[in-house]
């Protein structure tokens, strides 16, 4: 394996952009925990007003409950806000990463403004169910506005589900990008692990860069990529085992195993 002089994946920051383009949010308690169950204690006759208020309040809790598990699974400082709707940082000319679709004119929204043709999503059916998103509405409005939807679940804060899932997700990037029709959205929940770790490895494999994170602030997880690098680059059978190889294996590659990889992730494509 032959070390790269500027490593792609060794860029990614260790600790968050002191000045970041992206809105990080410090967590604001909207609503005491003790009223958490109020839902539970109401009365059936409420008016519509007492039921937003119980929906906002709900929300407010998801967004907390969330942000606390991908602060203590992903050790970043990173937050995402649900109710400020979809946000998005475009990559490059061909690439945005971004946050889960809300509603059907976010579907609007990114193909009249934005020109995307295409979106990958690495949400799992239960990462949709969560935020009560109607996935089908979603997918209908793709249909109609012609929007190529395609779809590589990995579980979230899991960087073993992500490792698994990256060169099926990358197959599809490379394969959208390549068509030439438009830009390809990626995104996950928040667009702060899953979306851009797909999104690096897409650049680490096939451009032998990265320039994400310059301009996203985000916390994709660097093991996981140089795990599914390991995974493709991987030709003996008797290799040492990416577990024990030193903390920084794979961080670059020589071209022969990019040239290899390349094969592999575009050999996904028909499977």
């Amino acid at each position: 394996m032959e070390a790269l002089t500027k490593s792609p994946i060794s860029s990614l920051p260790s600790s968050p952009n002191p000045n970041p383009s992206f809105a990080l949010r410090k967590p604001t308690r909207l609503f005491p925990r003790s009223i958490r169950n109020l839902s539970r204690h109401m009365s059936i006759n409420c008016t519509s007003s007492d039921r937003e208020l119980v929906t906002q309040r709900s929300s407010s809790n998801r967004m907390e409950d969330y942000n606390t598990a991908m602060k203590r699974m992903m050790r970043n400082p990173y937050e995402y806000h649900h109710d400020l709707g979809m946000n998005y940082t475009i990559i490059r000319d061909n690439l945005i990463v971004g946050s889960q679709p809300q509603k059907p004119a976010d579907i609007d929204h990114l193909k009249e403004e934005e020109n995307v043709a295409y979106i990958l999503c690495l949400q799992q059916d239960s990462d949709i169910e969560y935020w009560g998103i109607d996935f089908d509405y979603i997918l209908n409005r793709c249909k109609e506005l012609g929007v190529h939807h395609m779809r590589s679940p990995a579980r979230d804060f899991d960087p073993d589900s992500l490792r698994s899932q990256l060169p099926k997700a990358v197959s599809m990037l490379e394969w959208a990008i390549s068509q030439n029709k438009g830009r390809v959205y990626v995104h996950c929940t928040a667009g702060l692990g899953r979306a851009p770790a797909a999104a690096i490895a897409y650049m680490f494999w096939f451009c032998g860069l990265n320039e994400l994170t310059s301009k996203r602030p985000c916390g994709p997880n660097k093991k996981a990529i140089r795990g599914a690098t390991y995974d493709l680059a991987k030709n003996d059978p008797w290799k040492e085992p990416f577990e024990n190889l030193p903390e920084h294996a794979f961080e670059g590659v020589a071209d022969w195993e990019r040239q290899l990889i390349q094969d592999r992730v575009r050999a996904l494509r028909s499977t």
